[in-house]
């Protein structure tokens, strides 16, 4: 394949790398939507879509491997297509978190424990897949380590909210008949602030290898 032919095959695969982060990014703030407004219908929407992210992946998956089949990439090359190999994945999975959320509205109650909102983790894990999005299209490095240092605030902001509600629960007054229902919701509000920490952990992971692609530096990887 003539190298003019090829360089315009990798701007295309960036291209739809954002394009499916742009997807994904979407779905993830609709299930974030659900679960603030307990919309039942949109979150079972958002994860029975999960599977329409998949293909996506697997196909841009396979153009990763084509463009490595097609010439023998030099090595800024080389590093483009093996981080987009992995940042697929990270997309994939932030889109797997994104169907769990819709799945949990499913499970919540009309009263929940409002007293410990997830709201503002929830807005500072998309932002952070934007940034770490907006990193690799705009191939930039600065971008890249303002993602991985910004990850230690929504891990701060995911330790306070456990802590507000081991103060919420200590001060409940909860009858035996409403015991179990208490720990249901406790472990529903547990199970969504560790998905959207982990989202937060795939934009760290996108701006790591994004900035392998541009510099050849991996020190965010490790």
């Amino acid at each position: 394949m003539p190298r003019d032919n090829f360089e315009a095959r990798l701007d295309e695969l960036k291209r739809d790398v954002a394009s499916m982060g742009k997807l994904v990014t979407e779905r993830l703030a609709d299930a974030v939507e659900a679960y603030k407004e307990q919309d039942v219908s949109l979150g079972m929407r958002i994860a029975e879509s999960d599977d329409e992210i998949n293909a996506l992946y697997l196909e841009l998956e396979r153009d990763c491997i084509d463009l490595l089949a097609l010439q023998q990439p030099v090595a800024s090359d080389l590093r483009l297509v093996a981080a987009t190999f992995k940042i697929l994945t990270d997309l994939e999975r932030i889109a797997d978190l994104a169907a769990n959320l819709g799945r949990y509205v499913r499970s919540m109650r009309e009263e929940r424990l409002t007293a410990v909102p997830v709201t503002d983790i929830a807005d500072m894990a998309i932002a952070q897949v934007e940034a770490a999005l907006d990193a690799y299209v705009d191939e930039d490095p600065d971008l890249c380590r303002t993602v991985a240092a910004d990850d230690a605030d929504i891990d701060q902001r995911c330790e306070a909210a456990a802590d507000d509600l081991v103060r919420f629960l200590v001060d409940y007054d909860a009858t035996p008949n409403g015991l179990e229902t208490l720990l249901a919701d406790t472990q529903l509000f547990l199970l969504t602030v560790r998905d959207l920490e982990r989202v937060g952990d795939h934009a760290v992971n996108i701006a790591a290898r994004t900035l392998y692609m541009i510099e050849n530096d991996d020190e965010l990887i490790y």
